[in-house]
């Protein structure tokens, strides 16, 4: 049949068009919004609930909606399109101007090559032992001395502004700092723009220019507002604000942050802000430290704090040609690393974990803010994305503040129990009561009228992050106790919750459902409903259901440099913008993000993970490798609220359930540890299943019997080999189990990627929890079939990973997996050309 579209017409076989009246092109797509490809009982019923309809055959129907996508489909194309090539437009002036610094730099090495060489062979071999000590007192002297102090009277600090401009704008677009790409960024459309980080230079710095659809003043706004998108800033307190001639401002800051573990003092800031006009329209925005100034204000140091210093860094923001603007982004900082344990100077001396954490930070947030104008106001869950925004802040920046625990916070420390390793604090402060709204809640006084903190710090070896952070979220039944969830929620009066949405999946006893993503997928809020919480019936203060809110970052394990985050709450039914938050939760920080790391996917590997052939040995081509020591630090913090007069009580419950969380986390991260993976009864395969090579043969064998194809390329021989090319397939190949209830037993890296999930966690996804309602009614009508032919072919749909993203494929076979004696072992599904959406 040829067929198209224009219109309300469609062209049938004959040559003529059938023409929609505007009344029936609305029903349409009213239908067609409600459910874009109908079956054909779908369509009939259409047509019978829709007596507009009636006069029009079943089959044009189903030509209007197959055109009807074909249409969308197009659109979405075309404006992808589009929008890659404005990208690829701003990233190509970018590359641009790269290249003429990088050619500037080109020449000032050769030049600076060929005077050392000149000066090399002008200057004898035989140098006195005066002139020696000469060179290095003379050096030495370079290096100690001491700049006169800085006139800090208007003029001169519009003179140190200027200055601090000029030294920004050097190192964003000059050759003032020696900059390498930052491992594992690729630039493209699709990025998050061009990032790299300094070598050789002093402190840590990192530099990043991208594209963002706002206009330059909103980012100079956002920018700004630095509490706002980076985390781990406390606060920032403008103390004075000098306007200067040629219409731009000097702001005298006070900023501090939080210290990201336990192990190490909070930093802080006395800085100079610059914002100013270039005479070519770009806004500016440049900072420094202040220090060795007189004739003006200046910021003593303050307990608890190391004094760290900014140097020259900053924003450049141009306006870019069809709205938008390409910006700019140095940050340049000497963190005092001499103030923290050896173990964690890494994390102070890093150039990457600067990047990820701050200058990739304010990029992400002024993308997430430009998606958010770009998208509809009010998400699925009936919030506007600022606000669950608003609602991630506050989860992290409480989560900080118990971890800092400062006193000009309320926070005291109390007494161990003779061992250290669980530090308490309490905060009984009238601030951090009304903040949690523990006065009265529900109209009803609060019990609670104080708050202790639990928290410790510990160090892993040879885990990596976001795969100890990912099991954590999947198997919280591993570490977790749900009555403990259930007491905070009832010392906080938080009432009962019942939230819409699709289940993402559910995982050992608790139920997450999505509740919003940033467009990076980095970071994940979620709600978590917790089944099987224990009480008994006369026990009317504990609820029945408790819920958290759940904010979970850093599963990305390609990312390099980033920590991993798993941060929750109980809320309250309302997840008002003010609804009180008690947050708990993990942070877990790469040591090592500097050296090459083994590969991210080890744990996800079937023939590493796996014990394969008759005797266990596994196969000759070994995936594992030698991954080397990667290092991390964990920091845990848990947080309840209590009647003071229980505190000792409390204290001892909380001291305890956190050196048990220690023991399950140190066990779980023992696990997962790749030389360990081989041995790991939990990354088995349950009792009956086949060795991995036998169950691939048996898929490659019974795809050949049903399809008469051969599934894998020719070449693929040997058990080996067979079950090398199924892992590398380019599809995703999936395998669930013959029950009432099927659930994913095998998968190979495709499936396990599509999913975003691993060995560990794939059992717990069952087949109906990744497809939504029209794919389930489509799998449940060709579930039979499958039965009965051995196959069948599911056509394009949107199916969900467990970590809530939709994932689109253009066509689905399954089919039987018949073992030696022809029975039916299992189902193998081959997802084709899938994506995220």
């Amino acid at each position: 049949m040829a067929m198209s579209c224009k219109d309300g017409k469609v062209a049938l076989d004959n040559g003529k068009y059938v023409r929609y009246t505007p009344e029936q092109v609305e029903a349409l797509e009213r239908l067609y919004h409600e459910c874009p490809k109908p079956s054909s009982i779908r369509r009939q019923q259409l047509i019978r609930e829709c007596p507009i309809l009636s006069n029009i055959e079943p089959k044009q129907i189903k030509v209007w909606f197959q055109n009807r996508r074909c249409r969308e489909k197009q659109r979405k194309e075309s404006s992808r399109l589009q929008a890659v090539n404005r990208k690829l437009t701003a990233m190509n002036k970018l590359l641009m101007e790269e290249n003429d610094r990088l050619q500037k730099q080109v020449s000032q090495l050769v030049y600076e090559n060929g005077y050392f060489r000149q000066h090399t062979q002008n200057t004898t071999l035989a140098t006195k032992d005066t002139s020696c000590e000469s060179a290095v007192t003379s050096g030495q002297h370079s290096l100690t001395t001491q700049h006169p102090p800085r006139d800090a009277s208007p003029a001169g600090l519009l003179s140190i502004a200027e200055e601090t401009l000029a030294e920004f704008l050097s190192k964003a677009t000059g050759t003032a700092v020696e900059w390498v790409q930052m491992p594992g960024m690729k630039p493209g459309p699709d990025s998050i723009g061009i990032v790299a980080i300094s070598h050789g230079s002093t402190g840590v710095a990192a530099r990043a220019c991208g594209l963002v659809g706002l206009e330059p003043t909103r980012v100079v706004e956002i920018l700004k507002d630095r509490p706002s998108w980076f985390r781990e800033c406390r606060a920032v307190d403008v103390l004075n604000v000098l306007p200067t001639a040629n219409g731009g401002t000097i702001e005298l800051l006070y900023m501090q942050l939080y210290a990201p573990t336990t192990l190490a003092p909070a930093r802080d800031f006395w800085l100079l802000r610059y914002t100013s006009v270039l005479e070519d329209g770009s806004l500016v925005i440049c900072e420094r430290s202040l220090k060795n100034t007189q004739n003006g204000p200046s910021m003593p140091p303050v307990q608890h704090f190391v004094r760290a210093e900014m140097l020259p860094s900053g924003y450049l923001i141009r306006p870019c040609e069809g709205g938008g603007s390409i910006i700019h982004i140095v940050d340049h900082m000497n963190l005092e690393p001499w103030s923290v344990p050896e173990v964690l100077r890494p994390l102070y001396e890093s150039s990457t974990v600067m990047a990820q954490k701050t200058t990739m930070a304010a990029l992400r947030q002024l993308r997430q803010i430009s998606h958010e104008v770009s998208q509809s106001n009010v998400t699925g869950w009936g919030r506007r994305p600022a606000a669950l925004r608003a609602l991630s802040q506050r989860l992290s920046r409480g989560f900080n503040e118990a971890l800092n625990g400062f006193t000009d916070e309320g926070w005291s420390m109390i007494g161990n129990d003779g061992v250290d390793d669980v530090t308490i604090l309490v905060n009984s402060s009238p601030d951090k009561l009304m903040r949690l709204n523990l006065s009265f809640n529900h109209g009803f006084p609060s019990v609670s009228n104080a708050v202790l903190c639990a928290k410790a710090s510990m160090l892993l070896q040879n885990v990596p992050p976001a795969i100890l952070l990912r099991f954590l979220r999947e198997h919280r039944s591993e570490w977790a106790d749900n009555n403990m969830d259930a007491y905070s929620a009832a010392a906080i009066k938080v009432g009962p919750c019942s939230l819409p949405g699709s289940r993402v999946g559910n995982y050992g006893g608790q139920v997450i459902l999505p509740l919003a993503h940033t467009i990076e997928h980095e970071e994940f809020l979620e709600v978590i409903k917790l089944e099987g919480v224990a009480h008994s019936p006369e026990d009317t203060m504990m609820p029945r259901e408790v819920f958290l809110l759940q904010l979970c970052s850093g599963m990305d394990e390609n990312a390099v440099g980033t920590c991993a985050e798993l941060i929750f709450a109980p809320i309250d039914a309302s997840l008002a913008d003010d609804a009180p938050l008690l947050p708990s939760g993990f942070r877990i920080i790469p040591l090592d993000s500097g050296k090459e790391a083994s590969s991210p996917n080890r744990t996800l590997d079937l023939t590493s993970a796996l014990d394969i052939g008759p005797t266990g040995n596994r196969a000759s081509n070994d995936l594992t490798g030698n991954p080397g020591c990667m290092r991390s630090v964990m920091t845990i913090a848990f947080e309840f609220a209590f009647e003071s007069h229980m505190q000792d009580h409390v204290a001892s419950m909380a001291r305890q359930y956190v050196r048990s969380i220690i023991s399950s986390v140190q066990r779980v991260a023992l696990a997962l540890s790749p030389s360990n993976l081989s041995s790991h009864a939990g990354l088995r395969p349950p009792l009956g299943t086949p060795e991995a090579q036998t169950l691939a043969r048996w898929i490659c064998n019974s795809y050949r019997c049903y399809l008469g194809v051969e599934l894998l390329k020719s070449g693929s021989e040997g058990n080996e080999s067979i079950l090398k090319a199924l892992w590398h397939h380019s599809d995703a190949l999936l395998c669930c189990t013959l029950k009432a209830t099927p659930v994913f037993t095998f998968a190979n890296q495709a499936g396990l990627d599509m999913l975003e999930t691993t060995l560990v966690a794939l059992q717990d996804i069952s087949l109906e929890k990744i497809f939504d309602d029209h794919g389930r009614k489509m799998l449940c009508s060709e579930f039979p079939q499958i039965i009965q032919q051995g196959f069948t072919c599911l056509q394009s749909g949107i199916c969900l990973s467990s970590m809530g993203r939709p994932v689109s494929y253009e066509r689905v076979v399954a089919w039987k997996v018949l073992n030696e004696e022809e029975n039916a072992h299992c189902i193998c599904f081959m997802f084709m050309n899938w994506s995220f959406v």
